[in-house]
């Protein structure tokens, strides 16, 4: 009979104390979730000798220039958000030095902010994230903005083999942008939601080219087109105190709100740490495509291939290919979607269906 209430009170003294140990470890994740310093780069396009688009007598540099500031000064005002810009005044900055800026500041984020330009009528708001799959006119607009190069010092020696003009310079992504994408499309569709729906804008949807300022940077980073300076009523809007108020608004909020679920992200990491019974998935998946199309997943439409999965994020979907549990049998799936013509396809890593690195993925036990 002692045997058995010593061995009841060894267990409720054990469960007593794996309880306080889960408490301490969920307490530290929440402190220190709400003690890190997430850090915004705010990067105003344009500047000094480069005023950008001119539609209409309007400085796109200027225009930039005021939003970055007043989301800066928003995002301030938060105790858990460091803003960092590339430009706080009229000054010329070498794209390469703003994504520069962006990797030396560690940021979390960067955020780019410009004014779009067309030869018709055209209005509305758009956001881009790095891509190597847009359209004709995407591709249009990125070779406006990388236009830029051309006004940098050494600019040949800098951006050797690239050519601002071609398309062929379009091509080509670092693996750790490409693991960005996932985020640089939550918060592309964050900033997108509030422009349509809080402002009433009209949507140009969230877009995937290569803008050089983009590629530059080893985080989530997005490029906001505010507005047409060449449609009269909508420069109007741009350039005046009540569109860049509202505008800056409405980029904050999503900036906050894309925080936010960063938190929660983190301490859910370190709740799987602690709950020792939890048992751990990776999986590997090709992904074959991205865009804003939804494409049912028929073998017809994917080249031949067979059990394709489609992802929704945010407004874009993803489409994956060959799910294995092996490294191994992931580089088959890979090498038989590139035979199919799915040349930029990748190999991209989830771990309890959510996504992480390769190399955290290979280092699992």
């Amino acid at each position: 009979m002692n045997f058995l209430r010593n061995h009841k009170f060894k267990g409720k003294t054990k469960n007593i104390f794996f309880l306080a140990l889960f408490c301490f470890f969920l307490t530290a994740s929440l402190e220190l979730a709400a003690q890190k310093k997430y850090v915004i780069v705010l990067d105003a396009g344009h500047g000094g000798k480069d005023p950008g688009n001119t539609g209409n007598g309007y400085n796109e540099k200027n225009i930039a220039l005021k939003v970055a500031v007043s989301v800066g000064e928003l995002l301030k005002k938060e105790d858990d958000i460091k803003v960092v810009f590339t430009r706080d005044k009229d000054v010329f900055i070498d794209l390469w030095k703003r994504g520069d800026i962006a990797n030396q500041a560690k940021a979390d984020l960067f955020v780019s902010i410009h004014c779009d330009s067309h030869t018709s009528n055209a209005y509305g708001a758009g956001t881009f994230v790095l891509g190597i799959r847009g359209n004709k006119k995407n591709l249009e607009i990125a070779k406006r903005e990388n236009a830029v190069i051309l006004l940098e010092d050494n600019y040949k020696q800098r951006y050797e083999g690239f050519d601002p003009n071609s398309a062929e310079s379009m091509i080509g992504l670092s693996l750790l942008q490409e693991e960005n994408l996932d985020k640089s499309l939550t918060i592309a569709s964050f900033i997108q939601s509030n422009f349509t729906k809080k402002l009433k804008r009209l949507d140009r949807k969230v877009k995937q080219d290569n803008f050089q300022v983009l590629r530059e940077t080893i985080m989530p980073s997005v490029l906001i087109e505010l507005g047409f300076l060449t449609n009269r009523n909508e420069g109007r809007y741009l350039n005046s105190k009540k569109g860049q108020k509202a505008l800056s608004n409405s980029i904050a909020l999503a900036i906050k709100k894309y925080i936010n679920q960063l938190k929660l992200n983190t301490i859910s990491v370190v709740d799987d740490v602690v709950n020792e019974k939890s048992t751990t998935k990776i999986e590997y998946k090709i992904q074959i495509a991205s865009g804003e199309n939804k494409i049912a997943t028929k073998s017809y439409n994917f080249k031949g291939l067979r059990n394709v999965e489609r992802v929704a994020v945010g407004s874009f979907f993803k489409y994956y290919y060959g799910n294995s549990d092996a490294f191994v049998k992931a580089k088959k799936a890979l090498k038989l979607a590139k035979k199919k013509g799915y040349k930029t396809a990748y190999i991209v890593a989830f771990k309890n269906g959510e996504r992480i690195s390769l190399k955290e993925a290979q280092n699992m036990p």
